[in-house]
């Protein structure tokens, strides 16, 4: 069988789609992330980014940053668009995703969002959060097709500032805290 990156096959990247969930649920488990939130509280959506329901429910409001994942994958593998089908460039950025899902899971990104970031309480993902996690990237991955460069970009910057209000936190402060953690943004993001 032929892996071809066409548009006509596309049947296998829907299934290295789901291979590559399963794959990333068996790792995320093997880590020791538990299946739903810890509290027992089975509402899917949870807004507080502070609490203890963070990161254990389908959505949170770090959804928002996923969600710009799949926009920056989506606009990253441009440079292979021409030769890559779509179904194929979901299935990179996923593939993207997925991985950064079981390194944010680890125990060293774990201590780390704890130590550098403001963080403190966090104890990692739910595998049901990380799927939502999964599922926010893709819909940034579409959006962005279909949106194109320039109003990506304008999405970029509305979500960035609208979780900067909200929570305190978005995903070019996430980057820049894991990598380089500065004490203001971090004595900024704790007051209240």
């Amino acid at each position: 069988m032929s892996l071809r990156l066409t548009e006509n096959n596309r049947i296998t990247p829907v299934i290295l789609t789901a291979a590559m969930t399963l794959l990333m649920i068996g790792a995320l488990r093997w880590e020791g992330r538990i299946w739903w939130c810890a509290q027992g509280d089975l509402n899917p959506v949870t807004l507080d980014a502070w609490g203890a329901h963070n990161s254990q429910h389908f959505l949170d409001p770090y959804s928002v940053t996923h969600l710009l994942h799949g926009v920056v994958f989506w606009w990253l593998l441009m440079p292979v668009a021409t030769r890559v089908s779509t179904p194929w460039r979901l299935l990179a950025g996923l593939s993207l995703e997925a991985l950064w899902e079981v390194v944010e899971n680890s125990a060293w990104v774990i201590d780390r969002y704890r130590t550098a970031t403001a963080a403190r309480g966090y104890t990692g993902d739910s595998v049901l959060n990380s799927l939502g996690d999964l599922v926010a990237c893709g819909a940034g991955l579409l959006v962005a097709r279909r949106l194109g460069w320039r109003r990506s970009l304008i999405l970029f910057v509305a979500a960035e500032l609208l979780v900067l209000c909200w929570i305190r936190d978005s995903l070019t402060l996430n980057v820049i805290m894991l990598i380089c953690p500065l004490d203001a943004i971090r004595d900024w993001q704790l007051r209240t």
